[in-house]
């Protein structure tokens, strides 16, 4: 079951399952309006990453512990149904010691206090990540010392980091097609993939980083069931 979800995982498409798609100590970003879905995206890569048998700290800002739960649970019901996995609860079960969950207010959130709660974990060998999830950070003021701070915190523990970046309708985005929230944090960030609605699908797009033929791919995210679309 895992082997068949790992090696026909439609991530593929945009090149986010090899190892190098985001290294050690490098930023990774899912940038959308609100609604459009960015945690389900990241969901499937955290899902993806604990199939490997690699650990996922899970950080939300907004949503409490057994709503984030949910988010993982219902996703990977939905990529079993699609594979019609038998046994699935076994491999779910298999799946959580690689997940970790840590909530913050948005108003309560610091590096520090991140660092102070890792270093708790990871030193009473409790739990340590290959990859963190940064759930609601705004973006939206001046944050940039802040993601300087995380930078420097993934790096001296050899993690990588994704960070859900909401935008807005009404804000256009730059020439180079980057949206204003992460203009002046472009130099710290690795990879960027942009979910835009189109028809009754969600458009995947690549700002930044990967290894694609085009910025314009063509995988989909299906707006009904949450999943990115597997290629014809």
């Amino acid at each position: 079951m895992k082997k068949d979800l790992i090696l026909r995982n439609p991530l593929h498409q945009l090149g986010l399952t090899s190892e190098d798609s985001l290294p050690d100590g490098a930023f990774g970003a899912v940038l959308a309006r609100a609604g459009i879905g960015k945690t389900a995206f990241l969901v499937q890569i955290a899902l993806h990453t604990m199939l490997r048998d690699r650990n996922i700290l899970h950080i939300s800002l907004e949503d409490p512990v057994d709503k984030v739960t949910l988010w993982y649970r219902e996703v990977f019901n939905l990529l079993a149904e699609k594979r019609n996995l038998r046994a699935s609860a076994s491999l779910w079960d298999e799946l959580l010691p690689h997940r970790f969950i840590m909530t913050f207010k948005v108003e309560g959130f610091s590096v520090p206090k991140l660092k102070e709660r890792l270093t708790d974990l990871m030193e009473q060998n409790i739990f340590r990540p290959h990859t963190l999830i940064v759930d609601g950070m705004p973006f939206d003021g001046d944050i940039r010392h802040q993601i300087e701070e995380l930078k420097a915190l993934c790096a001296a523990t050899g993690v990588r980091c994704w960070f859900t970046v909401r935008t807005h309708r009404h804000e256009a985005p730059t020439p180079d097609g980057i949206p204003p929230q992460l203009t002046s944090l472009q130099d710290l960030f690795d990879v960027a993939v942009q979910l835009l609605p189109e028809g009754k699908d969600i458009h995947i797009r690549i700002l930044k980083g990967l290894e694609t033929s085009t910025q314009e791919t063509a995988a989909r995210f299906d707006p009904a069931t949450m999943l990115i679309k597997e290629s014809q």
